[in-house]
């Protein structure tokens, strides 16, 4: 899918690492302070589990990335065909219309491939004015797991 100038599609198993790396980069400039040390090990050992890089290869972990030209600048991942596990987009690209088009994306993929009608997500602060502008809403109050801060939300695609 084209979204101006950038390329919407799934990613391929040699963007895995360039993918986590900007989740990374992503994460630290713009979530890692309002978390404990604990939610940043716990953070970084999420984007860097052996396990979940095999579901990936094995296609039981989805992850669709944007790109300008051959760069990923975005990056949006789905668990358990229904729950957005990670959405970032590079800093030099926010506000340009690639996380609303990455979610627009991943709405076309489950209604036409998995016939799945809503999708849930853990947002984080950062995140969470960003998801309710594109309709989702809460499910409950701000939670915080292992140092993890999150508003568990919804959307009826």
């Amino acid at each position: 899918m084209q979204h101006g100038p950038y390329q919407i599609r799934s990613a391929y198993r040699d963007e895995w690492d360039d993918a986590m790396a900007l989740a990374w980069k992503t994460f630290m400039r713009f979530e890692a302070d309002a978390y404990t040390w604990e939610g940043i090990r716990n953070f970084e050992d999420f984007i860097t589990d052996t396990a979940l890089h095999r579901m990936f290869i094995m296609g039981a972990y989805q992850m669709f990335v944007a790109l300008d030209h051959e760069q990923i600048v975005g990056m949006i991942t789905l668990r358990d065909s229904s729950h957005i596990s990670l959405l970032f987009v590079d800093e030099k690209y926010h506000r340009k219309g690639i996380g609303r088009a990455l979610i627009e994306y991943l709405r076309e993929y489950l209604l036409s491939e998995a016939g799945i009608s809503r999708v849930t997500v853990n947002a984080a602060p950062y995140g969470v004015a960003f998801y309710h502008k594109l309709g989702f809403q809460d499910l409950r109050p701000e939670e915080t797991r292992d140092g993890i801060i999150y508003t568990p939300m919804e959307f009826i695609l």
